[in-house]
């Protein structure tokens, strides 16, 4: 077994670990026994509802969350041959958010819960159409990253604009504690919302690792190999936007994942763009459940917010990671 080999086995095993001790994890510790018991136990169950309603929903989320966002980073950074970029870079996670923010001012949530997500979701879908308007005309990696600052920038600007006109304080702490992140209190029906969307995003990126490895020696070397430029970036700045707006448009803005998760994917795993999409996403799912069971310490008077967590995680990591590379950055 090579040491590539090993490092993965040993992501996915701490990965259930982290899963399992997620699901007992909380104000009401679960143990094992709590938790087998729980499997068989009636619907009114304490112990059936605390695992299934509440925190079940919860950590299956996280993990697909995190997992969504380590592999379209690692995607993207291939395919942009940046180590800088991350989702956010083609816009879509500020349109998503737009989108949620619209909602929560106009008060829509307490008409249809799903009202939050189902905004944020569309906010993302039309930041995708456009990126398809787009690249339809040129598909270059610089007007791509030109179009993504620009969609963000605007996004971020209509989110100023909406979080200035709240004149109800509630509002205003509900847009803010969204765009800060979180997993709190999510369900089946929000996993059951995202799922769809998420899984079209990976199977536009099956089969990308070896366009990957080849435009990492140059784009002109990846064409004499046969390599369609114009569809790879696309399947992957389409799969990337589908699959992200739909990760934030049920949890909220989640920062540093998609950026610093493939850094430590080279680290530990491979040099090579294609070789760490898959274990890019089980470091980024691990990472974000770690991140969810610190949420839940009692470390503050109220509950620490999830995007807060994997910026003071994800922040000083990244910088380490600068700092120890530099030399191959040159």
């Amino acid at each position: 077994m090579t040491k590539s080999m090993l490092m993965q086995l040993l992501c996915l095993l701490a990965l259930l670990l982290t899963g399992i001790f997620s699901l007992s994890f909380g104000r009401v510790s679960l143990g094992p026994a709590d938790l087998w018991a729980a499997l068989s136990a009636p619907a009114n169950d304490p112990r059936a509802i605390i695992l299934f309603e509440l925190r079940l929903p919860r950590v299956l989320l996280g993990m697909l969350v995190g997992a969504t966002l380590g592999l379209t980073g690692a995607a993207l950074q291939g395919v942009l041959r940046n180590p800088l970029a991350d989702p956010g870079v083609i816009g879509v996670s500020s349109s998503s958010a737009l989108g949620a923010v619209i909602a929560i001012h106009l008060g829509l949530a307490g008409v249809w819960s799903l009202a939050v997500p189902a905004f944020a979701m569309t906010g993302a879908l039309l930041a995708t159409l456009l990126l398809l308007l787009v690249s339809a005309r040129d598909s270059s990696v610089l007007m791509l990253i030109l179009v993504g600052i620009g969609i963000s920038s605007l996004a971020t600007a209509l989110i100023s604009l909406v979080v200035n006109l709240a004149d109800n304080p509630m509002t205003l702490q509900d847009m803010i504690m969204w765009m800060l992140g979180s997993l709190e209190n999510r369900t089946m029906t929000d996993l059951l919302l995202a799922l769809p969307f998420i899984l079209i995003g990976w199977a536009m990126m099956i089969g990308v690792g070896q366009g990957l490895n080849a435009i990492s020696v140059g784009e002109d070397t990846a064409q004499t190999m046969g390599i369609n430029l114009m569809w790879l970036k696309l399947r992957i700045v389409i799969g990337t936007a589908i699959s992200v707006g739909a990760a934030v448009s049920v949890c909220g803005s989640i920062g540093f994942v998609g950026l610093v998760v493939p850094h430590i994917a080279r680290a530990l795993i491979s040099r090579e763009p294609g070789a760490i999409l898959l274990p890019s996403a089980v470091i980024g799912a691990l990472l974000l459940t770690l991140a969810d069971v610190i949420t839940r310490t009692p470390l503050a008077s109220s509950p620490l917010q999830l995007g807060v967590v994997t910026a003071l995680i994800g922040a000083p990591s990244f910088l380490y990671i600068v700092f120890h590379t530099r030399k191959d950055m040159r």
